[in-house]
């Protein structure tokens, strides 16, 4: 009986001597092994100030065989921005540890349901029996490369030794021809079964999340583990205002009449908030920069590749990245955070040995779409549009402890920067529901907000291991020149906006003005943040009860 692949409305009919070869999804041979992840020990190392400039490493790429299109049964879950980026030759093929999740495929099974998404157990076995299917038809075009060579080698002797009317008499002339003819016509059609079969498994495979460290707690983030409380809740003698109340009445925030100019969860600063937002922007550059983080300015605008090769799918239902209009900036999506600018950085290339770990910091715009949610509609808790300074890191994977060594080291830091803001704050050890795709392990840092009695978050920070090496060709090269994938590291160093409601309702007094934390008046330039002598703007737009009346026509 034939099996088919089916490729839009047409059907590939396949004999059954390639049947054989090629095993189906239900006959795929999964070998179920659990070995969890051991932890990564914590060990210490020191970074280098210079940063040796970047090697490419992106390798030749055949587009030969690449010239396919993608199956329409796969189309909603397989298509893949970063395999179409490989298929045009910009990178080599991101270099999946298929091994591990063909040899391990229980635990890779449990983990993937430990997390949030769609994907499933069911999901990880189709993965395994594809790359299955995939090895067996590379297994079969080697082994016929091999005989056309072979058989091109006995030719080319025939042909030597005889002349050319004896030559078209000899029978075993007349064999090699033809069973050259029938492997030339063989490969052709494994090559483009190979080419289909690549892409459905980069379609499916790149879905798949990091590991995931062994002392994650399992669960949603109602499981986050509390690792460290730090400082102590602000007391007030009066009911705590909160920011877009203090905001509003100080001159700082605007969020009122902004519909018809930027839509919701936009905002405006202003004044004292203005000045707010460029103080703690210098700060926290300022603090990692003496720290020996090198600056970075970086795009906003970056193509899907990049975003897939971090863990992230700006092309999946209700994602929270923004895309251009495909129409005229095709491919083209507005970061929602500055890791992914750096991370395209470092994109297909190998940092040298002597240089790591790398330590950047940047300050960008992010933009998200903040589609999943309708929770803190009003203020500037969950907006579409901020700045923030991210740290990232490169380091290498030589014991498997640099990156954990380094997210510690970077989480040490955000401490150090809330502390001197004079915050009171918790760290959690987020659960793995709350992971996302690429992390290993992730640790949020929530403050306290009076004015909303709750503690909210402020920052987070990511070891994500070889994930994103792996998809983005990150490479570090050894002394003996040599390359290995590098691990990524990343934490926010000052989410704007979050931080500015902290200040305003930790620091807040009664008289309604707000106190500056002192490690952050000389960037800010005063002590107290008090109402602007200004008269505010008076909204003069329809849509009111008492509406003033417009100006009456000009006279001459």
């Amino acid at each position: 009986m034939c099996k088919y692949f089916e490729v839009h409305a047409q059907r590939v009919t396949i004999s059954p001597t390639e049947s054989s070869i090629i095993p189906t999804l239900r006959e795929c041979n999964i070998r179920h092994k659990t070995n969890m992840a051991t932890a990564f020990s914590m060990a210490a190392r020191v970074g280098r100030a210079a940063l040796t400039v970047l090697k490419p490493v992106a390798r030749h790429y055949s587009r030969q065989r690449s010239s396919v299109v993608i199956p329409h049964r796969f189309s909603h879950k397989a298509h893949s921005s970063l395999y179409e980026h490989v298929r045009e030759g910009y990178s080599d093929k991101p270099e999946l540890d298929m091994t591990a999740v063909c040899e391990h495929t229980d635990s890779v099974i449990a983990n993937v349901e430990s997390r949030k998404g769609d994907l499933r157990g069911e999901d990880v076995r189709n993965i395994v029996c594809v790359w299955q299917q995939l090895q067996a038809v590379r297994t079969e075009i080697s082994e016929l490369e091999m005989q056309k060579k072979h058989i091109s080698e006995t030719v080319k002797a025939l042909v030597t030794k005889n002349d050319k009317k004896a030559l078209a008499n000899l029978p075993e002339y007349k064999q090699a021809l033809q069973k050259g003819r029938d492997i030339r016509n063989r490969l052709n059609q494994l090559y483009d079964k190979e080419t289909e079969l690549d892409q459905e498994h980069y379609g499916r495979a790149l879905r798949l999340p990091n590991t995931t460290h062994p002392d994650v707690p399992v669960g949603d983030e109602s499981q986050a583990r509390v690792v460290e409380l730090v400082g102590q809740k602000p007391e007030f003698d009066f009911k705590p205002r909160g920011h877009v109340e203090l905001g509003e009445e100080l001159g700082l925030i605007r969020q009122r009449h902004l519909a018809h100019v930027s839509g919701h969860r936009s905002y405006y600063l202003r004044g004292a908030g203005a000045r707010l937002q460029i103080a703690l922007q210098n700060f926290a550059l300022d603090t990692l920069q003496r720290r020996g983080f090198i600056p970075m300015v970086v795009p906003d605008i970056l193509k899907g590749a990049v975003f897939e090769g971090c863990g992230m799918q700006p092309n999946a239902h209700r994602s929270q990245v923004y895309s251009l209009d495909p129409a005229r900036f095709p491919d083209l999506n507005l970061a929602g955070t500055g890791e992914v600018g750096v991370a395209g950085y470092f994109m297909d290339h190998a940092v040298n040995w002597k240089d790591l770990p790398v330590r950047t910091v940047c300050s960008s715009t992010c933009y998200r779409a903040e589609t999943d949610t309708g929770r803190e509609t009003w203020g500037l808790y969950r907006v579409h549009h901020f700045n923030k300074v991210e740290m990232f890191g490169v380091t290498a994977d030589e014991t498997g402890e640099e990156s954990s060594q380094l997210l510690e080291e970077f989480v040490s830091l955000q401490k150090e920067m809330f502390s001197a803001l004079e915050l009171h704050y918790r760290v959690l050890d987020m659960p793995t529901q709350e992971l996302g795709p690429p992390a290993y392990r992730k640790y949020d840092i929530e403050a306290w907000m009076p004015g909303r009695n709750s503690y909210g978050e402020i920052s987070s920070g990511s070891n994500c291991t070889d994930y994103q090496s792996r998809r983005l060709n990150i490479l570090y090269e050894r002394e003996d020149g040599s390359l290995q994938y590098a691990h990524t590291v990343n934490a926010t160093a000052c989410a704007i906006p979050r931080t500015i409601i902290a200040i305003l309702e930790t620091h807040q007094t009664k008289e309604g003005s707000v106190r500056v934390p002192r490690a952050l008046q000389p960037y800010f330039g005063l002590e107290v943040i008090e109402k602007p002598k200004c008269t505010p703007l008076k909204y003069i737009g329809p849509n009111q009860h008492t509406r003033p009346p417009r100006p009456a026509p000009k006279t001459r």
